[in-house]
């Protein structure tokens, strides 16, 4: 494969991962963390830059990708658990997440107060879905249409506004909000699963893979040689993006207090480029979230016709968009409110199987060991999202937060360590069957 297409295909995946939320969250952290800055970036790369990419190569290393891996745990698992990554990354959350902020940043501003405002985003919507329709109906020009157009007009507004800010803002770093004076590192790594990436990645194998196989690549090894050097690429990017931010919001907020990223890049924008800045950001935001729409639409396509063969894929692509639709316009608030208790819940059992799939051959791929290890981690991850949710959980509650990390808000990993090693200890007890579907290709 030439070294432009892998490029273009990198390009692509950026895209794709880079929406809403990979804009508001890196200035809002940089704002708060201070001087605390450089390790809450760090953890906040960890998991909106490192974990996507180990996903995407679990994905590429193992046959039949993200399904195989959750059956792993047991097949009606796998598929249960996939429907809602896809329900949530695509119609039910992520998609009018960033529909929504798309209006609120790219067309929002430009409307006087006393404007019908759920009537414009009603039209705005309208207009923003059939695009989407339109381009998702044929996925294998997505990467022309994204990877060679879109992302770069990205990158270059994105370019133009870090470097008037790196230029222009020199205030010094303030003092860190008490959170990230805490433990920075560990509250960055959290705020990462708010972009989703890592989530997203389980959907967004499926399109890369299918893009390289497009271009007569088959053999497995090839197949993950290129999936790597495709989420490099997109990662080396994230990371200066999400650093040049963080850094933006830092400097600004020696200016005042914000209540979110948003609120600060439009400040920043305005403060540095004028009329002009606000309508870059505009067009950053617009972009971002189209182009992140597009690729979850299209993800969620090819994996529910695949999944149910009776639906055609334009009739999933339909459905998708119609919903998307409907929800983007409850209003952004509404869908956030619903985010974090499920990223809360999501992350820690994603994180779980994708370092068991690395580690598998050292356990023998053996099920007691996926099982056991899901099963502890699920357990306290629900507890996590129903306290997110604001659910009293009392005595269970008590027992949750004397674990260790609990006040960095990852107590699931020492139960997730004890259920690896009860896993382990049982299938040296028993002989078990080891997962179905073992292949798995060495790098």
């Amino acid at each position: 494969m030439k070294k432009t297409d892998t490029l273009f295909i990198g390009l692509m995946l950026f895209s794709m991962f880079f929406g809403a939320g990979n804009l508001i969250f890196p200035p809002f952290l940089g704002a708060s963390s201070g001087t605390s800055f450089w390790p809450a970036i760090a953890g906040f790369v960890a998991t909106g830059v490192g974990l996507p990419i180990l996903v995407l190569l679990a994905v590429s290393l193992v046959k039949g990708g993200a399904q195989t891996i959750g059956a792993r745990v047991h097949p009606l698992f796998s598929t249960l658990f996939m429907v809602v990554i896809y329900l949530s990354i695509g119609p039910f959350l992520a998609i009018p997440r960033n529909a929504n902020v798309a209006y609120e940043m790219g067309f929002k501003p430009y409307l006087g107060d006393s404007v019908d405002q759920p009537l414009f985003l009603f039209m705005f919507t309208t207009i923003f879905f059939i695009i989407v329709y339109a381009i998702s109906l044929n996925p294998e020009k997505m990467e022309t249409f994204m990877g060679r157009w879109i992302t770069p007009v990205l990158l270059l507004s994105m370019v133009i506004l870090c470097v008037v800010g790196f230029v222009k803002l020199d205030a010094p770093f303030q003092a860190p909000t008490e959170a990230y004076a805490a433990g920075a590192f560990s509250k960055g790594f959290i705020e990462g699963y708010n972009t989703m990436d890592a989530l997203a990645a389980l959907a967004f194998g499926i399109v890369i893979l299918t893009s390289i196989q497009q271009r007569g690549i088959s053999e497995r090894k090839q197949l993950t040689r290129y999936t790597v050097k495709a989420g490099l690429i997109a990662g080396v990017l994230l990371s200066l993006v999400y650093i040049s931010l963080g850094v933006m919001g830092a400097r600004m907020a020696a200016g005042g207090s914000f209540e979110n990223g948003t609120d600060i890049l439009t400040v920043a924008s305005t403060l540095l480029l004028g009329t002009g800045g606000k309508v870059l950001l505009g067009i950053i935001f617009t972009l971002a979230c189209f182009t992140t729409v597009v690729g979850l639409t299209t993800a969620c396509g090819q994996y529910f016709s695949k999944l149910f063969p009776r639906l055609k894929y334009k009739t999933v692509i339909l459905i998708v968009t119609i919903v998307g639709f409907i929800l983007s316009n409850m209003g952004l608030n509404q869908i956030l409110k619903v985010s974090v208790p499920f990223l809360v819940m999501a992350y820690p059992l994603t994180i779980v199987l994708i370092v068991l799939t690395f580690f598998s051959r050292h356990f023998k791929n053996q099920k007691k060991v996926y099982r056991s290890a899901m099963t502890f981690t699920g357990v306290f991850a629900l507890m996590d999202g129903l306290n997110a949710f604001g659910l009293q959980l009392g005595p269970v509650q008590t027992l949750t937060d004397v674990l260790p990390l609990s006040a960095y808000g990852m107590e699931w990993v020492i139960p997730a360590l004890v259920g690896t090693a009860l896993g382990i200890l049982l299938s040296q007890i028993g002989q078990t069957a080891p997962a179905e579907e073992m292949e798995i290709e060495t790098l």
